[in-house]
């Protein structure tokens, strides 16, 4: 791929100056991350401008450079511009927590593929409660090959066990968590809509444990946009 132009769809997942009127853009695509430079890119005549925003998805031309990993974009048009994220801004909190996620943990190559299409996915159809937070954090840790196992809770006891190190219920040593019935019944079914709206609010503290214990990414980010979305916690 060095020394070649490449065309490929890709998700904008950041936007930093490089120069007065140049950007650097990080991009995520099917085959993994890309960074390029966007020359003039704020120029007034600039071919780029609008073309491109955080969440967008693109077609986009650049040039591999043989050395380093930051390469020349030289044609880029838009392809779903998300729009419905800007009047929302829980949302737009969510989607920027879970590109961060991604960019964080995502590898390279063929691999990448299903990252790009959950992340694709959520953005296109993003929700603004914690159940959507929670959604994509069980798949983010499915396809880290981390996911952990919530159907070994007590179904007659009023609160199980759960053991962070093993990532199940009922596992004896390390640091364990104590995780009330409705709670574990959630984490279990993350698609049924949840009792009350506190049951996913205690299902992100179990999670958010698990990332911490199993996940190096960034945690205060996460309790941000948590407490952001926290009012609309049974909705999404």
């Amino acid at each position: 791929m060095a020394g070649e132009t490449v065309r490929t769809e890709a998700i904008c997942m950041d936007i930093r100056p490089w120069s007065r009127t140049s950007h650097v853009v990080t991009w995520l695509a099917p085959e993994g991350r890309i960074v390029s430079v966007v020359k003039g890119a704020v120029r007034p005549k600039s071919p780029f401008l609008g073309q491109y925003d955080l969440n967008y998805t693109c077609e986009i031309v650049y040039y591999a450079h043989a050395r380093g990993d930051l390469h020349v974009l030289r044609e880029c048009a838009p392809v779903e511009l998300r729009d419905g994220l800007r009047s929302d801004y829980r949302a737009l909190a969510l989607a920027g927590y879970f590109r961060r996620l991604v960019l964080d943990l995502a590898p390279s190559g063929p691999d990448c593929r299903a990252w790009y299409a959950l992340l694709s996915r959520a953005l296109s159809a993003p929700g603004r409660g914690v159940p959507a937070l929670l959604r994509f954090e069980l798949a983010v840790l499915r396809l880290s090959g981390l996911a952990p196992d919530f159907s070994g809770y007590d179904r007659r006891a009023e609160w199980s066990a759960f053991s962070v190190g093993a990532g199940s219920f009922g596992a004896a040593g390390g640091r364990c968590i104590r995780v009330a019935r409705p709670t574990a019944e959630y984490l279990n079914r993350p698609d049924a809509a949840p009792v009350s709206p506190q049951i996913p609010l205690d299902a992100a503290r179990v999670i958010g444990v698990f990332y911490q214990f199993h996940v190096d990414c960034a945690s205060d980010v996460r309790r941000t946009v948590l407490g952001m979305i926290a009012k609309t916690n049974n909705k999404g």
